[in-house]
């Protein structure tokens, strides 16, 4: 059943109908009226909040509007004119703060920070939810109003109530138009002009009532925004074509110019009148208010010459020249080409070997630039603040006039093949990929008044194989069984570092480091850098952490002792967070007009560091008190079990469950993307309806991962990052009807 709280619908579903009322305030606010049973604190997602009453559907939820419009017209034989229009509207209701593991507004950090003795609701003597003057359902926010009882982690918050009674919305349009003009001329010639421009707008809406949780002393607060990205792609291809005998020409030539620019617009008040008006003038005092607009430019010329001869030989080489407005004007042109060629082997009077359908070996190299830094980071920028009502500028952003494109050179050869009357095909494929000029962040002391800068730091490289394989078990004329394959198996490290960049050593690997990741020349990208874990000492049940003995100049001597003190053990190069073999494999079957297909993704190796786990494994002293404690801590060191590996559970050990490599943990996932199951009807059927083709389709998407661990999934980061606080990807069933005329 449904109804409406406060402007917002709900689907309410009690187990006992006559238990169901309503309750109206001045405010026309309702609210079920639960006549027993004991809510749930762990939530599972925001969506939901879950009681053994009932489930109240909270504010989550998208729409979409979309319309397309093409058309093209042949003007003259010489001329084609056409074009492209695309329209969307869409509006969200969504979860705040998403991804942040601090938010007390984010409902999953607030469901894995808060333990589950504490309540939600505040209830009266009969166990029964309690309403305010206002008719609206009271919550336990831990600061005492419950009965005096305070809650240690996550104080004066409440991320159900605030699910329920905030408001975090969107509305955004997005606007696609494009058009081309074709113009032939002197036989071989085609002159072509594309031109497109992308629109997108998003209004956001973020209000926090002023009746409870942190926002109260102000009397709520709203926060309004508006965002604009506009974008333009003008370009201009000459083409010639001929074909001489058995000889085939192709030339291309090109320009193209990018501009995007962002726009972006906010404001904020406190004190709402109502909050049910979602507009700044609801509220009385103002807050803040900021406006940016940020500009970027690419722009290149091209050509490409392509060659073909029987259609057996294949050569193709191109050169293009790119600038960036990423980079100062001295240092903005970059230069990138290719070359490569392909022989089908399967065309030559003397291969005769009935059973391959086709073979070609290729082989290419090939360069391209990458630039993705973000806008500016060639000059110093300041943020302009208010020092006792004068203009003052603080340092935003380190810029370095020297950096320029980051250069990719990558070299593959292979194999195609098609075997059997093509029941076998597939791909074998060796590659080699140097990126010379590396794009990266570099950290600064603080005492330099920057966090850092970027610049172009060493070489990397990686090296392996790709495999690609389709075949039909089964086939005949009623019934087809066909399986498919690919697999990526690669291995990267960092080749060169300048000897500037060579800070630091460990495990004999000289580099530098950011956070908890390693650059090193001869290791492997992201490697984290982290104290090891040497067990539990079985007399104490403390947590023990491995030191380098050192000698009177302070380097290792390659003797190895552990210790208790966390502070004093050493840091150790603990592997990558990049896994070394990834691919996929599916399979489907046809069988008289009906079509199942099944879609799996893997990843093998690599490592993730498991934050949310080792905050669960924390003690009272280690983390907040009152936070969610994991069952497996049970298997703690005790004096009747002393060779448990995990430490004593003990309120005054700080380091317990510190960072170290025991939370890094294997990165491998299988994933379970797509099933699709269809049935299209009968072709003498469909013609008798006029029609070319019908299909019935039942769709479904990101059914389920596989992992190292519940609730932890690799496939966030390829960093080695990981993060419970966020949506996970939607699990998606759908069905329609396609129609072919």
């Amino acid at each position: 059943r449904m109804i409406n709280y406060r402007g917002q619908d709900y689907w309410i579903q009690p187990d006992n109908w006559n238990d169901y009322a309503y309750k109206t305030s001045l405010r026309q606010e309702y609210n079920v009226n639960i006549s027993q049973g004991t809510e749930r604190s762990n939530i599972m997602a925001s969506v939901n909040y879950l009681s053994n009453d009932g489930i109240l559907i909270a504010k989550s939820n998208f729409q979409r509007f979309t319309g397309r419009l093409a058309a093209d017209f042949q003007a003259k034989s010489w001329l084609k004119v056409g074009g492209n229009f695309n329209y969307s509207h869409g509006t969200t209701n969504q979860m705040s703060s998403e991804g942040s593991s601090t938010s007390t507004l984010n409902i999953f950090a607030f469901t894995n920070g808060v333990a589950p003795i504490y309540p939600i609701y505040l209830r009266d003597g009969n166990k029964q939810p309690m309403y305010d003057n206002n008719g609206l359902l009271m919550y336990d926010y831990g600061n005492g109003m419950n009965a005096g009882l305070q809650r240690p982690s996550y104080a004066d918050s409440n991320a159900i109530s605030a699910a329920t009674l905030n408001t975090n919305k969107a509305s955004y349009n997005s606007l696609y138009a494009s058009g081309f003009a074709e113009i032939r001329f002197l036989k071989d010639f085609k002159f072509t002009s594309n031109n497109t421009v992308n629109l997108l707008e998003t209004r956001s809406t973020s209000i926090q009532n002023p009746f409870y949780g942190q926002a109260q002393p102000d009397g709520g607060n709203i926060y309004k925004a508006h965002a604009r990205t506009t974008s333009y792609t003008y370009n201009q291809l000459l083409n010639w074509n001929r074909m001489f005998n058995q000889h085939n020409v192709q030339i291309l030539l090109g320009h193209e110019w990018y501009k995007e620019v962002t726009e972006g617009l906010e404001g904020q008040r406190k004190n709402l009148f109502l909050p049910s008006n979602e507009e700044l003038a609801g509220a009385i005092l103002k807050d803040d208010t900021f406006s940016s607009s940020s500009t970027y430019n690419n722009e290149g010329w091209f050509g490409r010459a392509q060659y073909d001869f029987a259609s057996k030989y294949f050569g193709s080489v191109s050169f293009r020249r790119d600038a960036s407005s990423r980079f100062h004007p001295k240092h903005r042109w970059g230069s990138f080409w290719s070359i490569g060629g392909a022989w089908i082997l399967s065309k030559e009077e003397f291969f005769n070997v009935d059973w391959v359908d086709l073979l070609k070996v290729k082989v290419s190299y090939g360069e391209q630039g990458n630039d993705n830094i973000g806008n500016f980071r060639y000059t110093d920028t300041y943020n302009l603040i208010n020092s006792a009502g004068m203009p003052s500028a603080t340092a935003a952003t380190k810029g370095n006039e020297t950096i320029t494109w980051e250069k990719g050179g990558n070299f593959n050869a292979g194999v195609e093949f098609e075997l059997f009357n093509t029941r076998l095909m597939g791909s074998f494929e060796g590659f080699y990929r140097k990126t010379s000029d590396m794009l990266m962040y570099f950290p600064l002391p603080a005492s330099s008044g920057f966090m850092g800068y970027y610049d172009n730091i060493g070489d990397m490289t990686n090296a392996g194989i790709e495999v690609e394989l389709q075949g039909d078990v089964i086939r005949t004329r009623d019934f087809r069984w066909t399986i498919n394959a690919n697999l990526t198996w690669y291995k990267n490290r960092i080749s060169y570092l300048p000897e500037e960049r060579k800070g630091n050593t460990i495990d004999g690997i000289s580099g530098y480091s950011s956070g908890d990741t390693f650059y090193g020349e001869g290791a492997p990208m992201y490697t984290f850098m982290m104290k090891k874990y040497a067990g539990v000492n079985p007399e104490n049940g403390m947590a023990m952490y491995y030191r380098n003995v050192l000698d009177k100049d302070g380097n290792p001597t390659g003797e190895v002792v552990t210790t208790h003190d966390y502070s004093a053990a050493s840091q150790y190069l603990c592997g990558t967070a990049l896994a070394p073999v990834y691919g996929g494999f599916g399979t489907s079957l046809e069988y008289k007009g009906f079509d199942l297909s099944v879609a799996f993704n893997y990843q093998i190796g690599g490592q993730v560091y498991d934050g949310a786990y080792a905050s669960m494994m924390s003690s009272p002293a280690s983390s907040a008190s009152g936070g969610n404690l994991h069952v497996d801590l049970y298997k703690s060191w005790t004096p009747e079990n002393p060779n448990n590996t995990i430490p004593r559970f003990q309120a005054t050990d700080k380091y317990s469950a510190a960072k170290s490599d025991r939370f890094l943990t294997d990165a491998s996932y299988l994933s379970l993307d797509n099933i699709n199951f269809g049935y299209t009807l009968p072709s003498d059927l469909v013609r008798k309806m006029k029609l070319n083709r019908v299909r019935v389709y039942f769709a479904a998407d990101n059914i389920w991962v596989w992992s190292k661990r519940q609730g932890l999934d690799p496939r966030q980061s390829f960093t080695g990052a990981s993060n419970n606080t966020y949506h996970a990807p939607i699990r998606t069933l759908s069905g329609g009807l396609t129609v072919s005329f």
